[in-house]
């Protein structure tokens, strides 16, 4: 399914559903297009019978970050200082906003480029797989600019604040190995086992309980800002809801039967 013509969507029943970036000419830059179209397959993503979310980019390139046509185009327009602010917060903040607070487990697949907004864009979702291809920047300084699109919220908090300072502050541009070492994606897999290696990762993903599965994801996304007493309260509260769930009867019987789980949702 086409999202405009910077999107593409499949859904695939009770399995995954594939966000594809689809700008290869413009290396999937967060356009207003895109951040519309991601959005737009999020609803529809939302409405369905999908387990999980995958985000890839197109032509080899995950995301390029920033439009930068569109910023020529704000500085020869000499664009309002609030009419800027409401654009970034239309395109970018809006699209960050949403995959951040997604219930579905969100899996992004990145090969060759991530960088800027499109380096948030990875690190807005939950689980990051990369190719030996993949490299990510935070280069915003190298356009002038300050940090936007999440990064002061996403970066501190997958490699601390030093690391994150480091990167803003010097823009420089990491490949798979050194993203991996710093937290930056879960794995990297060689090219050639790639496909085969990101189908076994999302099966294990969708195979999971449903309903579990979000309240784990937004317990988790909401436990640095919580007190361990709230934490805990508000896990036993969860876990009292799943307690009740047929997924949760299934497993156990399951585990005393020696098989694999069947989760239906239920």
């Amino acid at each position: 399914m086409a999202l405009g013509e910077a999107v593409l969507l499949e859904i695939e029943g009770e399995g995954a559903a594939t966000v594809t970036l689809d700008q290869p000419d413009r290396r999937n830059a967060l356009s207003r297009e895109v951040g519309a179209g991601i959005v737009e397959a999020l609803d529809e993503i939302e409405g369905s019978d999908a387990r999980c979310v995958v985000i890839e980019g197109s032509g080899g390139s995950f995301s390029a970050g920033g439009d930068v046509e569109a910023m020529v185009e704000g500085i020869r327009s000499e664009m309002p200082l609030d009419e800027r602010v409401r654009t970034l917060e239309r395109t970018t903040n809006e699209t960050i906003a949403r995959l951040v607070e997604f219930p579905l487990p969100t899996i992004a697949l990145v090969d060759g480029p991530a960088v800027g907004a499109g380096a948030n864009l990875a690190l807005a979702c939950d689980i990051q797989l990369a190719t030996e291809e993949a490299a990510f920047g935070f280069v915003f300084r190298q356009v002038g600019l300050s940090v936007d699109a999440g990064t002061s919220y996403l970066l501190p908090r997958v490699v601390g604040e030093n690391v994150a300072k480091e990167l803003v502050l010097t823009g420089d541009v990491v490949g798979a190995d050194r993203a991996a070492d710093l937290g930056l994606v879960n794995h990297v897999y060689a090219d050639e086992e790639f496909d085969e290696r990101v189908d076994e990762f999302v099966e294990k993903i969708v195979s999971g309980p449903p309903i579990a599965m979000r309240q784990t994801k937004r317990l988790v996304g909401e436990g640095l800002e919580k007190s361990i007493e709230r934490a805990l309260v508000d896990e036993a509260t969860a876990q009292g809801i799943v307690f009740e769930t047929d997924d949760h009867e299934e497993g156990v019987t399951a585990f005393f039967e020696n098989r694999e789980p069947e989760f239906e949702g239920r």
